[in-house]
């Protein structure tokens, strides 16, 4: 099961958190921007070349720390087809450096909608009876409130093709509150009734270490919200996003782990990506300065969470 591998290269690295790959072109040294721009101008493939080459060296830079890398789609898609093709090579590339990778997509569709995006980023594409992967990401983020329509085509695939997905559930924006806490009869939030399907989701896909192929996105800006969710879904593996520039800190993730130290994954993008703006570090040393916030936020959150231990369960 593909998330057994995530748990495996946290414990192997004794670090639960992932970085993600979301550039923006003022994150990215100048140097990278001139040499991108002056072969193919200011133009949609100047910027994706210059994003390739950032990311790149990030993940040089990144893959004997973090086990992970998260690319979020919408920063490539909007420099077009150029920007989807850096998507593209960023995660051939992550994974030819040893990483787990998980696109951070949000996908929301359902039937054979919901088939195609599963086919895109965790499957394969028929053509004319031969297959071919797309962009053969290990995870995808996908949106699981239009309900299980929208869910088992991917679980089909994960199943497959050994990838997982993670469910939005409880997420770390200011207003999540506004839908996501509305209750429903019983007094159950929304919230809980969502995390509630991704455990019977995920009993399509067991794994080894007691967390199944369905995963749930549960945000680092909402503590109590975060240890009410863990007590509860005891076979859901948690992406924990909020961590740095939204506020999230070590001592606001650490009821999202279990107490081996395992069961989820935190996020953090743009303290890993403009390290070095905050640093003042040079701009060539910009994947030096990104590795030393990983390092960083490594040492934090295991200060809070202790040594990740593998046990079968």
């Amino acid at each position: 099961m593909a998330l057994d591998r995530l748990i495996e290269a946290i414990a192997n690295k004794q670090n639960p958190t992932v970085a993600g790959l979301d550039p923006k072109l003022e994150y990215i040294p100048d140097f990278i921007r001139e040499k991108a721009f002056a072969r193919y101008g200011k133009t949609l493939e100047g910027a994706a070349e210059a994003i390739l080459e950032f990311n790149r060296g990030l993940i040089d830079a990144l893959c004997g720390i973090v086990p992970a890398v998260k690319p979020q789609c919408a920063y490539y898609e909007m420099y077009g087809w150029p920007g989807m093709r850096a998507l593209h090579d960023t995660i051939a590339y992550a994974k030819g450096k040893g990483l787990f990778v998980i696109t951070d997509g949000k996908r929301n569709d359902i039937g054979s909608t919901m088939q195609a995006y599963a086919a895109a980023y965790l499957g394969k594409t028929n053509i004319a009876g031969k297959s071919e992967e797309a962009f053969g990401s290990d995870a995808l983020t996908v949106n699981g409130y239009l309900g299980s329509d929208g869910i088992r085509p991917l679980l089909d695939v994960c199943h497959a093709e050994d990838k997982g997905i993670f469910v939005l559930v409880k997420t770390s924006n200011q207003s999540s509150d506004e839908i996501q806490n509305q209750t429903l009869e019983g007094s159950e939030s929304l919230y809980e009734v969502m995390g509630q399907y991704c455990e019977e989701w995920g009993k399509n896909l067991p794994g080894k270490y007691g967390y199944s192929g369905v995963g749930a996105v549960v945000g680092a800006t909402w503590p109590a919200q975060l240890k009410e969710l863990r007590e509860m879904l005891t076979r859901t593996f948690f992406l924990v996003p909020g961590y740095g520039a939204q506020g999230g800190g070590p001592e606001d993730v650490a009821p999202a782990f279990d107490s081996n130290g395992g069961g989820a994954v935190v996020n953090a993008s743009r303290s890993i990506l403009c390290a070095w703006q905050k640093q003042n570090a040079a701009p060539e040393d910009y994947a030096k300065a990104a590795a030393a916030e990983a390092e960083r936020m490594r040492d934090a959150i295991v200060a809070k969470t202790g040594k990740i231990r593998l046990v079968r369960r």
